[in-house]
């Protein structure tokens, strides 16, 4: 394992890394995309020869506490289907595993367009039907049911593997639309698929010795008060703040790769 010893970094930068943490956190226990935040402060606050997995890994440190905690304080308000949980699960450890894998070959510019328009479709989606998630609609829970469910954690469990960014807002409207779940009984079944992926990704990172365990763990303390005051703040608020909070973080992932989308033709058109 490779620990990053504190001190080498500026006391301003570390703040200013807990900071995010608690922020991204905040952000992920209500409905995702705190990776939109805590990746790319790391990416600018490391030094420069860090290598990308361990970057990778100790964002991972730091989500996987704070989803742990919101996971934690959701199941405690609300009741999930575990019959429902399980082949999300599943399919969500084979997916990032699968991810990861492929990543190492695969480009992540290849995979920004196309997470642009999703996200992008998904936004105008839920922007246009006011209604959607406010209340449960699940009809029977038959063997369709379930086996959507583990189609949904096995795409974007390996999206999860690839790239990341937005992960937890893919659960949850996949949830909501395919399924019919509401905001927060979908955003307590996407805690937990999500918290899986993060714990298949460190596993993959640890076993590989990418491991920032100091910076992760102050990250992780962080990320985790974040992480408990937004999942409090979604159950005494409801399905309605839920679904704003969404729309906004759709609308800065839709921001963030469209101005990498951008960035890349404009080097494409330079070379």
């Amino acid at each position: 394992m490779i620990a990053l010893v504190l001190d080498q970094l500026p006391l301003v930068t570390l703040i200013a890394l807990i900071g995010v943490a608690f922020v991204a956190g905040w952000v992920d226990s209500v409905v995702g995309g705190g990776g939109l935040i805590q990746l790319p402060s790391l990416l600018i606050a490391l030094p420069e020869d860090t290598p990308t997995p361990s970057i990778l890994a100790t964002n991972k440190i730091s989500s996987a506490a704070g989803t742990l905690i919101a996971t934690i304080t959701y199941l405690s308000k609300i009741k999930v289907h575990w019959g429902v949980v399980l082949p999300l699960v599943i399919g969500s450890a084979t997916g990032a595993a699968s991810g990861s894998w492929l990543a190492q070959f695969v480009p992540k510019e290849v995979f920004t367009p196309v997470v642009l328009v999703a996200l992008i479709a998904v936004g105008l989606y839920t922007w246009r039907r006011p209604a959607l998630g406010m209340t449960g609609r699940v009809g029977e829970r038959g063997p369709s049911h379930y086996l959507i469910a583990g189609g949904i954690g096995l795409v974007i469990g390996a999206y999860d593997g690839v790239l990341g960014p937005g992960t937890g807002s893919f659960f949850v409207i996949a949830l909501v639309a395919l399924l019919g779940y509401g905001f927060l009984e979908a955003t307590a079944k996407a805690k937990i698929a999500n918290l899986t992926t993060n714990l298949a990704s460190i596993a993959v990172f640890g076993a590989t010795g990418y491991l920032l365990v100091g910076l992760g763990l102050v990250m992780a303390a962080a990320n985790l008060t974040g992480g408990l005051i937004g999942a409090r703040m979604a159950l005494r608020y409801g399905n309605g703040f839920v679904r704003i909070v969404f729309l906004v973080v759709v609308g800065a992932l839709i921001c963030k790769l469209g101005w990498d989308v951008a960035w890349q033709v404009i080097e494409l058109i330079g070379r």
